[in-house]
């Protein structure tokens, strides 16, 4: 019998469609589907027994529960700063796009998995529950999946986005210090942010905006709800590289990010450089008495910078799995239960943050700290 086609179709950006049908040593297939169905692999016992189901049931109820606790202390200890620098305003979108996965995304996995062990029939969500016709996709009633799947997937692209822009904006600040007031505003920081979010869920939802051929459904491998082609005869649309606008887009920005943040930690080094032949006296007169650094970036932001670069360590190592994943699917490899894993690690990465802040930063310890305090004030000072 011909082998299914490889059920995980969607990474938060769905790249899988790359994929055609292919002989996966660990899938088996069901019955022929019928025309318009999204074909899936059977579920076997080690990725669905009740065990397995139940340890990841806790261990989603425990990620959900770090995630919105963590990203509540970060809003609530940056809300209660008075004076309030740019960055400021992309660590608040971070969080938020954070506390929408833990609020919305997780716990929907959670309630799925639990009417899996509790009920024998899949819900209507499920995969392979999707059908079309030769004009479309047949009317059925929305399902909760047209919204988590592009909340999940929007919220990566905002996570994203907003990485980016602060390694910009904490560039300017480390290569262009004189420029700095004058390029990075509020006003232009608001309508970046805003944009960022209007453009990141326009995108996640760009499979549906601009294609017949998708649908979203909960996958039985990453457990979460992924984009599915609509498969006519077992054969993927025609229109299914539109799904190459989200990996374009993912590894654009990661690349961008990893650039730029070259060119700030190479300024950072020459900076440090020219500090310790001064105070050598090294330097002498040829320096005018100031290293060379007449017009050098202030220690805050050459700590922000060192802070963010974290940040976009720790989101391209979560990051990661997912693109092996992705690369092993475009040579023919399905890898189930490492789907699992490459994309609760990229959820895991959402309650990161706050953990990131704490080691590195002390007035945000201190905000924390305030928080657990009767008599406590907010901190005057911005989480750099």
């Amino acid at each position: 019998s011909m082998a299914a086609v490889v059920a995980n179709l969607s990474v938060p950006w769905g790249t899988g469609v790359l994929m055609g049908l292919t002989d996966a040593p660990n899938q088996t297939v069901t019955a022929s589907p019928g025309p318009g169905r999204s074909l899936a692999p059977l579920c076997t016992v080690c990725c669905c027994g009740l065990l397995n189901r139940t340890l990841a049931v806790v261990f989603m109820v425990s990620l959900a529960f770090a995630i919105v606790v963590g990203n509540v202390i970060t809003l609530t200890v940056f809300m209660q700063t008075r004076q309030s620098r740019t960055p400021q305003g992309y660590l608040k979108s971070l969080a938020v796009a954070d506390m929408m996965v833990g609020v919305l995304v997780v716990p929907f996995s959670v309630y799925t998995e639990i009417s899996l062990m509790v009920t024998s029939a899949p819900p209507a969500w499920y995969q392979g529950g999707s059908a079309v016709t030769a004009g479309g996709p047949t009317s059925r009633s929305w399902q909760p999946c047209m919204l988590i799947g592009p909340v999940f997937a929007g919220c990566t692209f905002v996570s994203i986005s907003t990485i980016f822009l602060m390694t910009v904006e904490r560039s300017i600040a480390i290569l262009r210090p004189l420029h700095k007031d004058t390029l990075v505003t509020r006003r232009r920081t608001l309508f970046l942010i805003l944009a960022s979010w209007a453009g990141s869920f326009l995108l996640a939802m760009a499979p549906l905006l601009l294609s017949k051929s998708f649908t979203l459904e909960y996958n039985e491998c990453s457990r979460m709800c992924n984009y599915a082609p609509l498969l006519v005869g077992l054969q993927l649309p025609a229109d299914s590289n539109i799904m190459l606008l989200f990996p374009a887009f993912d590894f654009t920005l990661l690349g961008g990010t990893l650039a730029v943040n070259i060119m700030s930690f190479t300024s950072i080094r020459r900076y440090t450089r020219k500090r310790k032949l001064l105070s050598e006296g090294s330097l002498g007169l040829e320096a005018g008495g100031t290293g060379g650094c007449s017009h050098r970036p202030s220690f805050s932001d050459i700590k922000a910078a060192k802070t963010i670069g974290i940040l976009t360590f720790a989101f391209t190592a979560s990051f990661s799995p997912i693109a092996v994943f992705v690369l092993g699917n475009v040579v023919g490899y399905t890898w189930c239960n490492f789907s699992f894993f490459a994309f609760w690690i990229l959820t895991g990465n959402s309650c990161c943050n706050v953990i990131i802040y704490s080691v590195r930063d002390q007035r945000f310890r201190k905000g924390v700290m305030l928080l657990f305090h009767k008599d406590r004030s907010p901190p005057h000072s911005e989480k750099s």
